[in-house]
């Protein structure tokens, strides 16, 4: 069985200021935006970063952005 994402999947420059919801929440957030894309050192480096802010709180982590292609712990758009 293929999830969603798999069928469409996530380019790292197309994730700027997306909605994605925590399947399980985060210091109590569900709801986050891509606030930011973190370019690589070099730039002809791969994306592998990208800074979500949480919604509620506006509290932002670093999360590896492949992390969002997992549907075990993420769904795009707010649920």
């Amino acid at each position: 069985m293929h999830s969603k994402t798999a069928m469409n999947p996530l380019s790292p420059k197309k994730l700027l200021l997306t909605k994605w919801t925590a399947v399980k929440p985060i210091a109590k957030q569900k709801h986050f935006l891509v606030s930011k894309v973190i370019l690589p050192e070099p730039p002809n480096e791969k994306i592998e970063f990208v800074e979500i802010e949480a919604v509620y709180t506006k509290q932002v982590s670093l999360i590896a952005w492949r992390d969002l292609t997992n549907s075990e712990l993420w769904i795009q758009g707010w649920q």
